[in-house]
């Protein structure tokens, strides 16, 4: 059984001073810029033009990807990073290399695959940090979808994502819409569905997180259908059919599919579709503010026109 952990916010701040102690957290800083962009105040995060934390932020992020695509960093997990068992099968750590304070990874004990779907438990295990914590929780669902390793982990940054405007970027968009059906929202030119999380999903108690998981698992499948993205039946579950990016508060859910991982050399992952993108340098910024950040999305998404 998942239990609440209504103390995990401030275990998340004690493990966090004492990684950051020990060296083994490692914090990608980064100077933000916004562009507006088809109704949205996109935050470009951007490694700082200093030198000597350029450099280091680019060894950072260097060695992110080495360790992330040469070997599993959950199997075993750095200890300083540990912050709590959520479930018999979930871990809670923090991001080692974290653009954002307190960015969590919601790791499975034994070894799963990124592709695979995600299940209930999954979810009951997002819900604990849900409602200990609030904020964003996401998924990339393979390497094409901006997933750096191919252990299934969640993740989940607090909000605000940004200094200024919405706590989400995106927020202006997500209409209300009629019912608790995924949907497409007109504003956005990418193939996705939309699901607003109505009351059902809201249970807080032990009793009550089995429901609101079952509940909003349902919701997840009903949204992978609406979007074209079936199921592949293989030893352990399901796979994906096809890559996609999850975004879920407790308030909606949104699905995303993908075609690629990266718009003209910059990677882009959930929080793109939130309204959040991370550039490495001037050059790429320049690219995001030429083109736009809405079609950098498109690109990477599934057109349906």
């Amino acid at each position: 059984m998942i239990t609440p952990l209504p103390q995990l916010r401030e275990t998340v701040q004690a493990r966090a001073r004492h990684a950051l102690a020990c060296g083994a957290l490692r914090p990608i800083e980064t100077e933000q810029r916004f562009i507006d962009d088809g109704g949205i105040r996109f935050v470009i995060r951007m490694v700082s033009s200093l030198r000597e934390k350029a450099e280091r932020q680019a060894q950072n992020l260097a060695a992110a990807l080495q360790s992330g695509r040469q070997h599993n960093p959950f199997l075993p997990y750095d200890e300083d990073l540990f912050v709590a068992r959520l479930s018999p099968a979930h871990v809670c750590l923090l991001n080692k290399f974290n653009v954002i304070d307190h960015h969590l990874l919601i790791v499975t004990s034994a070894y799963e695959d990124q592709e695979m779907l995600l299940t209930e438990g999954d979810f009951a295990a997002l819900k604990v940090c849900l409602d200990a914590l609030g904020g964003l929780g996401f998924y990339n669902g393979g390497s094409c979808a901006g997933a750096s390793q191919p252990h299934k982990h969640l993740q989940l940054i607090p909000l605000p994502i940004a200094d200024e405007g919405p706590a989400i970027p995106i927020a202006p968009l997500l209409a209300n819409t009629g019912n608790d059906a995924p949907t497409a929202l007109p504003g956005l030119p990418f193939r996705h569905a939309y699901a607003r999380l109505g009351a059902e999903h809201a249970g807080t108690s032990a009793t009550g997180i089995g429901t609101w998981a079952a509940a909003t698992h349902a919701v997840y499948r009903q949204a992978l259908a609406a979007t074209g993205i079936g199921a592949v039946a293989c030893a352990g579950g399901e796979r994906q059919g096809a890559p996609y990016n999850f975004l879920m508060t407790h308030a909606w859910m949104l699905i995303v599919p993908r075609t690629r991982e990266v718009f003209e050399g910059i990677s882009v992952n959930a929080l793109g579709f939130a309204g959040s993108l991370f550039v490495r340098d001037a050059r790429e910024l320049a690219i995001l503010e030429r083109a736009g950040p809405m079609a950098a999305l498109r690109q990477v998404g599934v057109s349906d026109s």
